[in-house]
């Protein structure tokens, strides 16, 4: 019954398995495997592993392409909070493009689903690719901001564009919306987990999409478990 689901071969009672299910999902700024383990009585490793293992189950959701207007952008995650507790002689923080965070590129419909994933390739061909595989280009309005390389995306989408070195929305043309998921990440980095290797990062951008997709789900859990015994 349990085979291929993340419950197989498990030694820890299943009792714990689906609390640590619901503690994941009702943890709105993530949890970290210490104060899972706090709150299983296990050890941190054990707590560690069943939080993979539960990323892993939200990563091979399958989601429907995306459509209608779909906002487009990236973000890069990792190092420091700009603002803070920063001392006199610290450099401030460089943002986006040319720092060493990691990328992750991201596309989410007004009102619906979000779909993002972590890349090497910001390039116009990177871009375009990630958009083919997540938004259908039929009756789809796409909205990025001034970055070139999405001129890329203009062969197979409407695009509409909003400079953000003149304004930050033009009527309906903006961007805010997938801004808001990026928020998501990073207030789960730098308030729950503070550092993650890259290796982990898709897993932990599955988790904050996967919670970003069910936001309005009465029954996150229900939903959870029946993906995995589907």
């Amino acid at each position: 019954m349990l085979s291929g689901t993340i419950f197989e071969k498990t030694k820890v009672p299943l009792q714990k398995w689906f609390l640590a299910v619901g503690l994941v999902i009702n943890a709105k700024k993530s949890l970290s495997s210490y104060q899972l383990a706090r709150d299983l009585e296990l050890n941190q490793k054990t707590a560690w592993y069943m939080q993979q293992r539960i990323r892993a189950a939200m990563a091979a959701e399958q989601a429907p392409m995306l459509q209608g207007i779909v906002e487009a952008d990236e973000t890069y995650v990792g190092g420091k909070p700009r603002k803070g507790n920063k001392r006199d002689n610290d450099k401030p923080n460089k943002r986006g493009r040319g720092t060493k965070k990691t990328p992750v590129i991201g596309a989410v419909e007004r009102g619906g689903r979000v779909a993002a994933c972590v890349t090497d390739d910001l390039s116009g061909k990177g871009i375009v690719q990630f958009l083919k595989n997540t938004v259908d280009p039929a009756g789809t309005i796409l909205i990025t901001d001034e970055y070139k390389a999405y001129n890329a995306a203009k062969a197979s989408y409407v695009h509409a564009i909003i400079n953000h070195s003149v304004a930050y929305s033009d009527g309906e043309t903006h961007t805010n919306t997938i801004e808001g998921f990026w928020a998501l990440i990073k207030r789960a980095w730098y308030g729950s987990h503070h550092h993650y290797g890259r290796h982990w990062m898709p897993l932990f951008v599955a988790e904050s999409a996967w919670k970003y997709n069910h936001r309005n789900d009465r029954d996150g859990f229900g939903s959870f478990m029946r993906g995995c015994f589907a």
